[in-house]
């Protein structure tokens, strides 16, 4: 039987509206339309993930799921994972295994210091090495953009001076945890050098074998030193959902799906305070720690972080992870730009 005209043109609208209320608007919703509006500039991508299932995944900017993010200095973290499971292999001693050994073919230095023999993998896995070595000081004999105008990264580390300790800084011995922290991205280079010799393979050959294989990682994409060594201290090309993997098996204590790809014992000793930057942020084996506060609440996380404010959070206490990827690269304040978003937005989307 043919429905009547009048009455089809009665019914369209209202079963279409009928399918509209049917749509649960997300908490997330708010999140996306403030990012779209311009209210956080350059972000390209939002992932949240509670207890491995992943709640919300946008993309902006042009980007999209297969997109590999320069997260730039997330890599470091990446990086303490390897040097981790070289350790659990028996391809390196332990974190105070001394760094000079390795690289006989450097030597003799320049600023000789017998100091320098001590120098650890620890020094550089927490950043606080004695090597004159401060990215965040533009006058610094060892921020990175010196680094990156000569040929051998490696030997432009080791051949910094020793540090001085002004009335101003605290010496070490002086400072929490016996360390006295300067973001220093050299020293994370040189441990990529080091982790090529451990294992006697190229570092991205390792580190699919031993990490992004087993967690399911797809393609990844590495930066070279002009030496041809993988930049372990930044520039990896990741996805927001590999990202996400990398995470979420730190939040499992190293394992993923039932095995076990870092050894339990590193992810605890990478995420406990090692060095303290200021009195709101710590730092671990190349981990940020920092307690967020959104609205009433407070949420304790480690993260990782990169030039542009890309972060990806692990707060363990509500079994989140969240990812936050940007191009902020040359804006002004891009970290605070990342922590707004996720603390106006994100962290008050995922409370309703």
């Amino acid at each position: 039987m043919k429905m009547p005209r009048p009455l089809l043109a009665l019914l369209v609208p209202l079963l279409a509206a009928a399918r509209a209320g049917a749509q649960t608007p997300s908490p997330f919703d708010a999140v996306d339309a403030a990012i779209r509006a311009g209210d956080f500039k350059k972000i390209t991508s939002v992932l949240v993930a509670r207890d491995g299932k992943i709640l919300h995944e946008a993309y902006f900017n042009g980007a999209d799921a297969a997109t590999l993010h320069n997260t730039r200095s997330c890599t470091k973290t990446i990086t303490g994972a390897l040097i981790g499971i070289a350790i659990d292999r028996k391809l390196v001693p332990g974190v105070a295994t001394p760094v000079l050994p390795y690289f006989a073919d450097r030597q003799p230095l320049q600023n000789p210091d017998p100091r320098k023999a001590k120098i650890t993998i620890e020094d550089f896995l927490t950043m606080s090495s004695l090597l004159e070595c401060d990215d965040w000081n533009d006058m610094s004999r060892g921020n990175e953009e010196r680094m990156y105008l000569i040929e051998d990264w490696v030997k432009f580390t080791l051949d910094l001076p020793i540090r001085g300790f002004p009335a101003w800084t605290k010496k070490p011995a002086d400072s929490p945890y016996g360390r006295s922290f300067s973001y220093c991205t050299a020293g994370v280079t040189t441990l990529g050098a080091l982790l090529e010799r451990a294992t006697k393979r190229p570092v991205p050959h390792f580190a699919k074998e031993a990490l992004f294989d087993p967690i399911g990682a797809g393609r990844v994409e590495w930066q070279f030193t002009p030496l041809g060594t993988a930049m372990t201290g930044g520039g990896l090309g990741l996805t927001s959902r590999d990202l996400f993997r990398f995470a979420e098996l730190y939040r499992n204590g190293g394992s993923w799906n039932g095995k076990r790809v870092v050894p339990a014992e590193w992810v605890a000793r990478s995420i406990a305070p090692h060095a303290r930057i200021d009195d709101d942020t710590e730092y671990g084996y190349l981990w940020w720690l920092k307690t967020y506060r959104s609205g009433d609440s407070t949420y304790r996380s480690y993260f990782m972080s990169g030039t542009g404010g890309n972060h990806v959070h692990v707060f363990p206490d509500q079994n989140l992870v969240v990812v936050i990827t940007t191009t902020n690269y040359r804006e002004r304040g891009p970290h605070e730009i990342t922590d707004r978003l996720l603390t106006e937005k994100v962290l008050p989307a995922i409370q309703r």
